[in-house]
């Protein structure tokens, strides 16, 4: 059982040290294909986070947790859920960057949605993600041995993830980013079927002014994994402009 967060590096790649976030029942791990193919201008680092009841944490405790582990980096590429990890690591003035892929920093961005996220927990523990929810979240075939990388297959998995669905609500939510001089790109799946399309609007209207947002054809929730190359296009010219930005510092 993981007791703390783990970090992988992908890749000797050289330039923006670049945390990947994952929601909240989702592996690290299925980060690989989109870590691979920015490990030739970037150092990517896959987050797995604790697990059981070490999981009974919200974003703003996890995201210390993830500080702890990889210090100050340049930028952060996170899923669903991890996206209120990522906007807990800007306002703290740890990364350059921010992009957010089929993602939300406040509950409310998810529109009546965001009051269900607790139920993800039972969901999980009762239903049991298989082939079935992974093809659902990549809106296409998961071939069985990278099912769980998509949805949590494992007893202890469900366990963490009900914990952790639960105490999302404990905490506040972070602040809008809007103020904060923060790199940030919005992607989003137009089949995403757990985070609607119509959230990238709304966290848009969050994040500093201009922040470029991409809809990708096809791709469901976990884009990441089923469409790394489109999501790579957008998101190296992003982290490559990030290398001479200054480092936002917490005020």
């Amino acid at each position: 059982m993981r007791r703390t967060v783990e970090l992988q590096e992908v890749g000797r790649g050289r330039g923006p040290r670049v945390l990947l976030l994952p929601g909240l029942g989702a592996r690290g791990a299925g980060f690989r294909r989109l870590a691979e193919r920015l490990s030739h201008l970037s150092r990517p680092l896959l987050v797995e986070y604790p697990e059981g009841a070490l999981a009974a944490c919200g974003a703003h405790a996890l995201a210390r947790q993830v500080r702890e582990a990889a210090g100050e980096v340049d930028a952060v590429v996170a899923s669903s859920f991890g996206g209120m990890v990522a906007a807990q690591l800007a306002v703290a003035g740890a990364v350059r960057g921010a992009a957010f892929l089929g993602s939300f920093t406040r509950p409310e961005h998810l529109g009546p949605r965001g009051r269900l996220i607790p139920l993800m927990g039972p969901v999980a523990v009762l239903g049991r993600p298989g082939p079935v929810a992974a093809m659902l979240a990549a809106w296409g075939r998961v071939p069985a041995d990278e099912v769980p990388d998509v949805v949590p297959t494992t007893w202890r998995e469900r366990m963490t993830t009900f914990l952790r669905a639960f105490s999302v609500g404990r905490e506040a939510p972070p602040p809008p980013l809007r103020a904060l001089p923060l790199s940030c790109v919005c992607i989003q799946g137009d089949r995403d079927v757990l985070v609607p399309a119509a959230t990238m609007d709304r966290l848009a209207q969050d994040l500093p002014a201009g922040t470029p947002r991409h809809l990708l054809r096809g791709a469901g929730h976990v884009p990441y994994f089923s469409h790394p190359e489109a999501c790579a296009r957008v998101l190296m010219p992003w982290l490559m402009a990030l290398t001479d930005a200054p480092l936002v510092r917490a005020a």
